[in-house]
């Protein structure tokens, strides 16, 4: 005969539930974990968080709440743990960190087009500079660079560093559509209609800086032309600002053979060579372009801890050079992606540059293995985060870090099979599959429409602009 020494699940039940009858919430059974409400809860068919690189995971979700990510993990945990108010099924997408644009000069998309097919310093000295002379203004740059956000959400872009006049006019209107920017604060030795002259470049920088300080969406970055056009005295200040603001410098570089021969010629010194004297090799320079180095430059750069962004499509199509990218990830250089302006491009498509990226740096490298997919992802990612300072905060997948999401639908004709997410990605995907897009958890780019931007009004306001400029340059013609 079985003798029962201890109480069996039914009989537990009911002498816990009537303890708890008679003694209150002391005995109260444990009650099932209850979901915690949260904002957004997005499922996928892969999530790439970037970080570790390589990794998919499959049929996971991303759970949102307060405008950062909580955690990555699978869509049955995820259902089981969370209760959204807003819950997305993307069956056939791929997630990525929202992709960042290190180099741009987003107001100039209002002259994409305008002059086409020459070199770099007849576009800029005998099209560019006069063109802006006539027409740049703070409304030209707040319609240019709507223009120009448009363009980048609708491709998968959250952030952008800009450099360009009117940086007060640039931070307005990307805080007003929340998107993510980083502002330069452009300094030149000569006067514009934004600045008379290096003095006043810096003393109103600094102001925008201050302005924007405590703004969640916008940074700032010193943003120093180039060697050709700053002279030592500000650059010098520059750097003390830096240090003192604590914040990044962005500076075209080494752009082509004739900036590097002409300095030379000039000073007996090429451009980096000069920058290393005055101390602003460091962390916290940008160095964009960057298509003519020699082995010992690439070694200090990697010993100063520099990053480079790789323009692509730009460098090639203005004919400037190959920057060597492979040679710099080898010596542990961060490498971040950027389109340049679409003056000079002629668009602001993240996309585009990956593969161009990828497929210019096997070629350059003669290795079919140089600058992987998961090479180029990184830099147009976490990279960029890392060279604008803000790698803590965005740039990949990962809990903590704001919400900055791009998703892609894989699902198309174009993209089947799928055999490995990220090459085909990089590979294969347009900017025309990006769906979604969200920048701290809000949701800018919703099933392809924009959500805080009029798109329609900004194609109106671009045309009027176009319309005005060719009038103007016909009847200069004349």
């Amino acid at each position: 005969m079985l003798v029962r020494l201890y109480p069996g699940p039914a009989q537990r039940t009911a002498c816990v539930s009537g303890l708890a009858a008679r003694h209150g919430n002391r005995y109260r059974l444990p009650m099932k974990n209850t979901p915690q409400p949260i904002d957004t809860l997005i499922h996928a068919r892969w999530i790439i968080p970037v970080q570790p690189t390589g990794q998919v995971l499959e049929h996971h979700a991303v759970a949102i709440h307060e405008g950062r990510i909580l955690a990555l993990l699978p869509s049955v945990e995820a259902k089981q743990k969370y209760t959204a108010e807003v819950e997305h099924q993307l069956s056939e997408h791929a997630l990525i960190p929202g992709l960042i644009n290190a180099h741009t000069h987003t107001a100039m998309s209002l002259f994409r087009g305008l002059a086409d097919d020459l070199p770099l310093m007849e576009w800029l000295q005998n099209h560019i500079w006069p063109a802006e002379e006539k027409w740049i203004s703070p409304e030209f740059v707040a319609d240019g660079t709507r223009l120009a956000m448009a363009e980048m959400l609708r491709g998968g872009t959250t952030c952008f560093n800009d450099m360009y006049f009117f940086p007060d006019e640039v931070a307005r209107v990307a805080d007003n559509a929340g998107m993510r920017a980083v502002v330069g604060l452009i300094v030149i030795d000569f006067p514009t209609v934004w600045a008379a002259n290096a003095d006043e470049y810096l003393h109103k920088g600094i102001e925008v800086h201050d302005h924007f300080r405590h703004n969640p969406l916008i940074t700032t970055a010193f943003a120093p032309h180039a060697p050709y056009t700053v002279s030592d005295e500000p650059l010098q200040r520059i750097i003390t600002y830096a240090e003192e603001m604590d914040i990044p410098i962005h500076m075209h570089l080494h752009e082509t053979t004739h900036e590097v021969v002409e300095a030379f010629d000039n000073t007996g010194q090429r451009p980096l060579e000069r920058l290393e004297a005055l101390g602003l090799i460091s962390p916290r320079l940008m160095a964009v372009h960057m298509t003519q180095l020699a082995d010992e430059e690439i070694a200090h750069l990697a010993t100063r801890g520099a990053h480079v962004v790789h323009c692509p499509e730009s460098n090639m199509k203005l004919a400037s050079g190959f920057c060597p990218v492979q040679q710099l990830l080898d010596a542990g250089i961060n490498v971040a992606l950027g389109s340049d302006g679409a003056a000079s491009n002629n668009d602001l498509d993240m996309f585009g540059e990956m593969r161009s990226a990828a497929l210019l740096g096997k070629i350059t490298a003669r290795d079919a293995s140089a600058v992987s997919a998961a090479n180029v992802l990184h830099m147009a990612t976490l990279g960029g985060a890392k060279a604008l300072g803000l790698e803590t905060h965005i740039g990949s997948l990962e809990a903590g870090k704001a919400a900055d999401i791009t998703a892609v639908d894989l699902g198309a004709l174009e993209t089947q099979p799928v055999y490995h997410p990220i090459s085909q990605l990089v590979y294969a995907a347009g900017r025309e599959q990006v769906s979604d897009v969200w920048v701290a958890g809000q949701h800018l780019l919703k099933g392809r429409a924009l959500t805080t931007l009029n798109q329609q009004a900004i194609v109106n306001k671009a045309r009027q602009w176009g319309k005005k400029i060719q009038a103007a340059d016909e009847h200069s013609a004349d």
